[in-house]
């Protein structure tokens, strides 16, 4: 049984762990409001520019781009996948990569040729040490900028319109709530226009032609299926890792009560052991 000295160290150590994890768990939340704020506002402009490609493909069956073709056999598969680069966020990261470890293995068995390409480096860690083929490591250091999207997007971009894959798939954590992040998986490459309701007129007009549209506007919604996708993981790694704070510091404060309960019984023990042996020396006496 350990002595008071050691139950008194051990509560030590443990307050100092939940003064951590407070810590952690505030720093988080301030971080999280700003991060669903930056989520919250693009999405209503990725949703709208979707639906401003699919019209305009719909409508102009002639108009093509390389980014919204097909490929003739779908014998390469890259995955995209995005986590964070720390850990402390309970399963948030294992999720996301326990999902593009499921699509990897079925794309395998399926006979497809699946490279990664990881952004964050827990996604580069996990199938680094499976020995998946990894083509591209994208580190996104502090808060997403549009400019990493930018440059992810383009390598992507590159790499499908050369042939060296014939599909670009993204694995990515979608931010629901402070409590729920899910993990989601959709093709990046070839663009997907989406479905449009049949007999809906477009309600513009194309100047100078829909190929030139089409020039700028399907890279942008690359970029921009990038883009949300790194808000998306970001506002996501900061909740759940506000929630594991949160569990870890009622964890802590369980912990302490355990311990100085145990302290206090002890002390007790010690006391009727002292109070019991000067009783039977004066009886001695």
């Amino acid at each position: 049984m350990p002595n008071l000295k050691d139950i008194q160290r051990r509560i030590g150590s443990v307050a100092k762990t939940q003064q951590i994890t407070r810590a952690m768990r505030m720093v988080a939340g301030a971080k999280l409001r700003r991060a669903q704020d930056s989520i919250n506002a693009a999405r209503p402009y990725a949703e709208r520019l979707q639906t401003t490609l699919s019209r305009v493909v719909r409508s102009q069956a002639q108009a093509e781009h390389p980014l919204l073709k097909a490929h003739a056999n779908t014998k390469t598969t890259e995955l995209v996948v995005v986590t964070s680069n720390r850990g402390l966020c309970g399963a948030f990261n294992s999720n996301v990569v326990k999902a593009a470890q499921k699509l990897l293995d079925e794309r395998r068995g399926a006979g497809s040729q699946v490279s990664v390409a990881s952004v964050g480096r827990k996604a580069n860690e996990h199938f680094r040490r499976r020995g998946a083929t990894l083509c591209a490591d994208y580190p996104v250091e502090g808060w997403v900028q549009y400019s990493d999207a930018v440059r992810i997007a383009s390598e992507l971009a590159s790499r499908f319109t050369q042939g060296r894959c014939d599909e670009v798939i993204l694995v990515y954590s979608r931010f629901i709530t402070a409590m729920t992040q899910k993990p989601t998986v959709t093709r990046l490459l070839p663009v997907d226009p989406g479905a449009e309701e049949a007999g809906e007129a477009t309600p513009f007009e194309i100047e100078p032609s829909a190929a030139r549209l089409l020039e700028v506007l399907v890279p942008k919604a690359v970029e921009v299926a990038v883009f949300r996708a790194l808000l998306e993981n970001q506002a996501g790694e900061h909740a759940a890792r506000m929630a594991a704070m949160e569990s870890a510091t009622r964890n802590t404060e369980e912990l302490i009560d355990s311990l100085t309960l145990q302290f206090n019984r002890a002390r007790q023990a010690a006391i009727t052991k002292e109070l019991v042996e000067i009783v039977s020396g004066a009886e001695a006496l």
